[in-house]
């Protein structure tokens, strides 16, 4: 597809429509202070920056500040799944040398830690489940090609629908079937419609491969990926590491209850998830960890010392100024909604970075962002008139991890939703479960009445 296949508008529907602009910010414009005089807790946030209360769950726990005396009080952060702190489940699957995926997901979405039976059984459903329907690469991915991959996952997932035999059906029984069935075929929607991707935009030879039965989610990522369908174990061991550290993040991240609030209003799996690919994507949320590696970019083309504090932290004053990278002001990789003094995913990740550049043409790059955890904090301090902490999150070392293991830049994020696909099964499961209510929050008009004033007379 080229560049003239798309549905440009014309010149002129493009002037129409700058002109009808001006038109809507005449009328569009909501002050400011309305927002504090109907106490209005934008991004369903506390004015402490803690989130609004809108559920509670027993799939993830999120800690990382404490309140005392009314004071949120900073500190480590942790995370644990089902009740099991991730710490634990990584260092329990390392002992065993195996991988860590298959047993996350089955803790997240059932509830308890399975037993070597149980997960071997769990392993050979999802084998079973990874072939997609018959067609569906030729019919649904093929057929329209996109230079995004998570629109791409996004309409493919949505096309699932249609090959499903009782898509509606929102019993327990049948959405764990499809869940199984979107976990196990998620890898193989992502690296063909990447495959496609390459041979359409890039002009690049593609390959497809059919997933192997007798490996895991991770394993087979890598052999779709490769021509030669070759990787390392200890690629593997990692790329099933990053898979699970995205895997669940609590109730309240954007994606999550995107899919919570879909999922209460009834709607069908396929919508639901999908909602949380269209979440996902966005930068201030899982597309950040593909806006890392392009901020990178923009360090290594701006800072000619990158051993040189001074150097980078004037270029990030640039940054947060909007005078320099996207514009956006934004530092990506640093800061967290609930994080305060660190991430736990983001030690993980830093510890295995720094682990696989060390003495290879990618230490340069992990020393650079080493730099900007360092540096960026106090910089973002000083903008925000502040004192409280600030860490790195997982965001800030992953992107730089999956290039290590050659794994291009534009399936960073996308890697990031097949992971996330457990945690957003496991919530709407619970959502089904537990909630008989669709989520209704208020909106306050303030805008007055106004006559209706007839066509004629209006100028």
């Amino acid at each position: 597809m080229h560049m003239k296949e798309l549905d440009l508008p014309s010149e002129q529907l493009q002037q129409d429509i700058k002109s009808l602009c001006s038109e809507y910010a005449q009328y569009n414009n909501i002050n400011p202070e309305l927002f504090s005089k109907y106490n209005v807790k934008r991004g369903l946030r506390n004015a402490d920056g803690t989130g609004v209360m809108a559920g509670i769950t027993q799939i993830c726990n999120v800690h990382g500040y404490l309140i005392n005396e009314g004071e949120k009080v900073p500190i480590d952060g942790e995370l644990t799944y089902r009740g099991v702190n991730i710490n634990d489940i990584i260092a329990g699957c390392a002992a065993d040398n195996r991988f860590c995926f298959e047993e996350t997901a089955w803790l997240l979405l059932l509830g308890n830690l399975p037993t070597g039976q149980q997960l071997a059984k769990f392993q050979e459903m999802l084998a079973e489940s990874r072939n997609l329907p018959d067609n569906f690469t030729e019919d649904m991915i093929m057929k329209v090609a996109s230079p995004n991959i998570m629109n791409m996952l996004a309409r493919s997932v949505l096309a699932l629908y249609t090959y499903d035999y009782r898509p509606d059906d929102t019993s327990i029984e049948n959405v764990l079937r499809q869940s199984i069935q979107l976990i196990a075929r998620m890898p193989s929607i992502m690296v063909n419609s990447y495959q496609v991707k390459k041979r359409v935009y890039d002009g690049r030879s593609m390959y497809l491969h059919n997933p192997d039965p007798e490996l895991s989610t991770a394993q087979n990522i890598l052999r779709l990926l490769r021509s030669d369908k070759r990787f390392t174990e200890e690629e593997a061991n990692l790329l099933d590491l990053c898979l699970m550290l995205h895997s669940e993040h609590g109730g309240g991240n954007n994606s999550t209850f995107s899919v919570r609030v879909l999922t209460s209003s009834g709607t069908d799996t396929y919508s639901a998830i999908s909602a949380g690919i269209g979440a996902l994507k966005g930068p201030r949320h899982g597309g950040a960890n593909f806006k890392v590696i392009e901020q990178l970019e923009y360090l290594k083309a701006n800072v000619q010392n990158w051993d040189d504090d001074n150097e980078i932290r004037d270029y990030l004053r640039k940054v947060v100024n909007r005078e320099a990278g996207d514009r956006s002001g934004l530092i990506y990789g640093i800061g967290h909604a609930v994080y305060t003094k660190s991430d736990p995913r983001a030690a993980v990740l830093k510890k295995n970075a720094f682990r696989l550049a060390h003495g290879t043409d990618f230490e340069g790059e992990f020393r650079l962002l080493n730099a900007v955890e360092r540096l960026a904090p106090n910089i973002l301090r000083e903008k925000w008139k502040t004192d409280r902490s600030i860490s790195n999150n997982v965001d800030l070392y992953s992107g730089l991890v999956y290039r290590m293991l050659g794994i291009p830049d534009e399936l960073h994020t996308p890697l990031f939703a097949i992971a996330r696909t457990v945690g957003w099964c496991a919530h709407r499961l619970e959502e089904i479960c537990t909630s008989n209510k669709i989520m209704r929050p208020a909106y306050k008009p303030v805008i007055g009445d106004r006559p209706y004033i007839p066509l004629a007379e209006r100028k």
